[in-house]
């Protein structure tokens, strides 16, 4: 019977950690960023199904960047986490900082046991506060230590280039429509430095709005708001919920149509003469308009 190989614990955790961002590395990066009204979420997401965003509770939510079937048992397991302590307790009493603990336990307790491999995912934990000054991000990596983040974070393949270019140019209060623009550049940006076009079709964004008057403060942007806000101007767009997308029918063309169309009855009908039927209808304005001279029945010469 041969002997094993002896491995010092340092190269087994060496090797276990490289492993792991190897994984992580082979996936899409995604952005988290703060904005003047809450936290928004964006990332480069192909699917309409397999989200990497979700609202785990009411001013929480969680984004996770490596292998789906790996970060989606453990969003599964936050989720029935937060209702657990929200109802035994109280809906306070469930925060981003108590469910990031939860996640650097699990992560940590996965990555140093030599029964099963590391996981390949990388998370990040956001909580919206009433204000600015409130706002939590944590970012947890594989190895399950957690990180304090401010401003913005980017985790992924290409995280190191995506972070260093938002430090340079995130900046507080920014509207969402900057934020969203910012995130989609970071995005963009290559390893080699070039610059590819995402379309809106390929982006998935949610945001943590602190404004919005529901208790859950998770919305996923979709559709027609997600294209309003990419071609937005910038600092003189503003955020905008589902009224505003039936905005453009009503205030169109229907409008118009309906101002033209009297003034055309009102100003082509008198201009016909010799026909009965109009005059019917429109006797004060042809009397007041025309008077008996241009008249060629009995009533007008009266």
């Amino acid at each position: 019977m041969s002997t094993p190989f002896y491995v010092s614990p340092q190269q087994a955790m060496a090797d276990r950690a490289e492993y792991a961002r190897k994984g992580i590395a082979r996936g899409r990066s995604l952005v988290v960023l703060q904005y003047a009204d809450g936290i928004v979420f964006v990332g480069e997401n192909p699917s309409r199904a397999l989200h990497k965003f979700s609202e785990i509770y009411d001013r929480i939510g969680f984004a996770a960047a490596g292998k789906y079937n790996e970060y989606e048992n453990l969003r599964i397991g936050g989720v029935r986490y937060a209702d657990l302590r929200g109802y035994t307790y109280d809906r306070d009493d469930v925060t981003a900082r108590g469910l990031a603990n939860v996640y650097a336990q699990t992560l940590g307790t996965i990555f140093s046991s030599a029964a099963e491999k590391p996981y390949e995912v990388e998370l990040v934990v956001a909580e919206v506060g009433a204000g600015p000054d409130g706002d939590q991000i944590y970012r947890l990596p594989h190895d399950g230590s957690i990180v304090d983040e401010h401003g913005s974070v980017a985790v992924g393949g290409n995280a190191e280039q995506i972070s260093t270019f938002l430090d340079q140019r995130h900046r507080d209060g920014m509207s969402l429509a900057e934020a969203l623009k910012l995130a989609v550049q970071a995005l963009s940006r290559e390893a080699n430095g070039n610059e590819r076009e995402i379309p809106a079709e390929r982006l998935e964004v949610a945001v943590l709005d602190r404004t919005r008057p529901q208790q859950r403060k998770f919305k996923r942007i979709v559709g027609r708001q997600l294209t309003r806000l990419l071609d937005a101007d910038g600092a003189g767009a503003t955020p905008t919920d589902a009224p505003s997308d039936t905005e453009e029918p009503e205030g169109g063309s229907t409008a118009a149509a309906g101002t033209d169309t009297p003034a055309k009855k009102g100003t082509d009908t008198p201009a016909k003469k010799g026909t009965d039927t109009p005059a019917k209808g429109t006797d004060a304005p042809e009397k007041d308009a025309d008077g008996p001279t241009e008249g060629t029945g009995e009533a007008p010469k009266e």
